[in-house]
């Protein structure tokens, strides 16, 4: 790999030992910094908002690569909070699969922790309850939202996928297969795009409507979704050996492909108006980790080269290596019409993104998702 990479790599590790010490010192999980400011904690929901397992996966994966302590004792810290959640509870959902197979799986895969083996089943168990056997896994909790699957839980797969095998139970790893199928019937459109949110009728499985979600409008094409299905699908296929979910990544990956920017950066979405500039570098991190992944599985070089492209335009316009700031991706956003979760700044599950994408290539990935 050429040397930029591993150069890269080792800024934001170095970046990464500084600034751990002032998510500790914060006691917070970091969700996003600003110029000149601390580590911010999560915009809503305490330490139950779903991207809190991003922190202390990006801890293992620096841990990975250095085998140093602190690393270790930082990640620990934030799953504590985390596990802290399961008593909390009521606002846990389907995305128990970001905040525990990043944190507690990598720590059990890791260093063998018996306690965190624990905890990462606890979390299986918690999104096994919210299948749905019409045939899909419940996004959120809202007595109204009963029917709500998102494009995102693909990734979320991938602790029932592991727990399957490391229980030898195939429930786990039966109902995901039942809402990857589901995904693929609903989500995947001809042009190779996804839809974010579809509702179903939570007594048939019967399709009701899709809704805009974070996306641009209704039928556009919210890029960091793209980027969740890309990822999603081939991680999928990892875990199955199914051609289907193979097919379904390749055709979200060239979809994905024709869309990247000329400077190598990543609309908020594919379809939003010209005139109203939206960069999530959050999406383009995530499908660059989903198209290094998919190059391996379909070996197709071609995936891989892409990758590359939206890794050298994040490298080249948007990381930002001062003491400035505690993070290092910048222009990430949440959503394209701004939800107050944040727009044009450093989020920590960018970070996390990034740093995958460069591990992998420098060979010091743990493989976390599988």
């Amino acid at each position: 790999m050429p040397n930029r990479y591993e150069d890269a790599l080792h800024r934001a590790i170095d970046k990464f030992r500084r600034t751990s010490a002032l998510a500790a010192q914060a006691g917070v999980i970091p969700y996003k910094s600003e110029p000149g400011g601390p580590w911010i904690g999560s915009p809503y929901d305490g330490n139950s908002w779903w991207t809190g397992g991003f922190w202390p996966g990006l801890m293992w994966q620096c841990y990975a690569a250095t085998r140093e302590e602190a690393f270790l004792r930082e990640a620990r810290r934030a799953q504590r909070l985390l596990t802290d959640e399961f008593r909390a509870f009521r606002y846990l959902n389907h995305d128990v699969g970001f905040m525990y197979l990043l944190s507690c799986g990598a720590d059990y895969r890791l260093t063998g922790d018996r306690q965190a083996r624990e905890d990462t089943l606890h979390a299986a168990s918690l999104l096994m309850g919210r299948f749905n056997p019409a045939g899909f896994i419940r996004a959120w909790n809202e007595p109204e939202r009963t029917g709500y699957a998102i494009i995102d839980c693909m990734m979320n797969l991938s602790l029932l996928f592991w727990a399957s095998r490391e229980t030898h139970d195939p429930r786990f790893a039966k109902v995901a297969r039942i809402h990857a199928d589901t995904t693929l019937r609903e989500f995947l459109r001809p042009d190779g795009s996804v839809s974010h949110i579809i509702e179903f009728d939570p007594d048939t499985g019967a399709r009701v409507r899709e809704w805009p979600g974070q996306g641009y409008a209704l039928g556009s094409q919210w890029s960091r979704g793209q980027a969740w299905g890309l990822y999603g699908f081939t991680l999928a296929f990892r875990n199955t050996g199914d051609r289907r979910y193979l097919d379904a990544a390749c055709a979200i990956a060239d979809n994905f492909v024709r869309h990247i920017r000329p400077d190598g950066l990543t609309d908020c979405d594919f379809c939003q108006p010209p005139t109203e500039e939206r960069i999530d570098n959050l999406a383009g991190a995530i499908a660059a980790c989903g198209l290094i992944e998919l190059a391996d599985a379909a070996e197709t070089p071609a995936w891989r080269d892409a990758a590359l492209r939206l890794l050298d335009g994040l490298l080249a316009h948007c990381c930002d290596w001062t003491e400035a700031r505690c993070g290092v991706l910048t222009m990430c956003t949440a959503s394209y019409h701004d939800d107050g979760a944040g727009r044009h700044t450093n989020l920590t599950y960018g970070d996390y993104f990034l740093v995958e994408a460069l591990a992998r290539l420098c060979g010091t990935d743990p493989g976390l998702w599988i």
